[in-house]
Protein backbone atom coordinates (compact mmCIF):
# COMPACT_ATOMS: atom_id res chain seq x y z
CA UNK A 1 0.00 0.00 0.00
CA UNK A 2 1.15 3.29 -0.92
CA UNK A 3 1.56 6.00 1.63
CA UNK A 4 -0.06 9.13 0.71
CA UNK A 5 2.43 12.27 -0.17
CA UNK A 6 3.00 14.50 2.94
CA UNK A 7 0.83 17.85 2.14
CA UNK A 8 3.33 20.27 0.56
CA UNK A 9 2.50 23.40 0.50
CA UNK A 10 5.41 25.86 0.65
CA UNK A 11 5.20 26.89 -3.41
CA UNK A 12 1.13 27.56 -3.51
CA UNK A 13 1.78 31.23 -3.44
CA UNK A 14 4.44 31.32 -5.99
CA UNK A 15 2.67 28.26 -8.12
CA UNK A 16 -0.93 30.43 -8.25
CA UNK A 17 1.69 33.70 -9.16
CA UNK A 18 3.09 31.93 -11.86
CA UNK A 19 -0.99 30.83 -13.02
CA UNK A 20 -1.77 34.57 -12.68
CA UNK A 21 1.16 35.51 -15.06
CA UNK A 22 -0.37 32.76 -17.44
CA UNK A 23 -3.84 34.11 -17.36
CA UNK A 24 -2.55 37.77 -17.95
CA UNK A 25 -0.70 36.55 -21.11
CA UNK A 26 -4.03 34.96 -22.52
CA UNK A 27 -6.23 37.78 -21.86
CA UNK A 28 -3.51 40.36 -23.35
CA UNK A 29 -3.41 37.99 -26.21
CA UNK A 30 -6.46 37.63 -27.04
CA UNK A 31 -7.54 41.50 -26.30
CA UNK A 32 -4.50 42.06 -29.44
CA UNK A 33 -6.19 39.54 -31.58
CA UNK A 34 -9.80 40.85 -31.08
CA UNK A 35 -8.28 44.26 -31.93
CA UNK A 36 -5.83 43.02 -34.58
CA UNK A 37 -8.82 41.02 -36.27
CA UNK A 38 -11.86 43.13 -35.61
CA UNK A 39 -13.12 43.72 -39.13
CA UNK A 40 -12.90 39.60 -39.83
CA UNK A 41 -14.62 38.63 -36.57
CA UNK A 42 -18.40 37.85 -36.46
CA UNK A 43 -20.21 40.00 -33.37
CA UNK A 44 -20.66 36.40 -31.83
CA UNK A 45 -17.01 35.55 -31.95
CA UNK A 46 -16.24 39.05 -30.63
CA UNK A 47 -18.56 38.52 -27.55
CA UNK A 48 -17.37 34.82 -26.54
CA UNK A 49 -13.67 36.92 -26.67
CA UNK A 50 -14.99 39.39 -23.97
CA UNK A 51 -16.83 36.98 -21.88
CA UNK A 52 -13.78 34.36 -22.35
CA UNK A 53 -11.90 38.09 -20.62
CA UNK A 54 -14.28 38.65 -18.23
CA UNK A 55 -13.74 34.96 -16.86
CA UNK A 56 -10.00 34.94 -16.56
CA UNK A 57 -10.31 38.61 -14.86
CA UNK A 58 -12.50 37.50 -12.41
CA UNK A 59 -10.36 34.26 -12.27
CA UNK A 60 -7.07 36.52 -11.65
CA UNK A 61 -8.80 38.35 -8.69
CA UNK A 62 -9.74 34.57 -7.18
CA UNK A 63 -6.21 33.82 -7.41
CA UNK A 64 -4.85 37.38 -5.95
CA UNK A 65 -6.71 35.92 -3.15
CA UNK A 66 -5.87 32.92 -2.40
CA UNK A 67 -2.39 34.56 -2.57
CA UNK A 68 -3.59 36.63 0.28
CA UNK A 69 -4.59 33.38 1.98
CA UNK A 70 -1.70 31.42 1.46
CA UNK A 71 0.75 34.37 2.78
CA UNK A 72 -1.92 34.92 6.05
CA UNK A 73 -1.14 30.76 6.71
CA UNK A 74 2.45 30.84 6.28
CA UNK A 75 2.89 33.67 9.06
CA UNK A 76 0.47 32.27 11.19
CA UNK A 77 2.35 28.73 10.77
CA UNK A 78 5.90 29.74 11.13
Amino acid sequence: MHKPKPDDRSNNAERIENNIGHTMQNLNEARDFAKAHADELSETDKRRIEEKNQRRERAIEGMREEIKDEVHDQQHRS
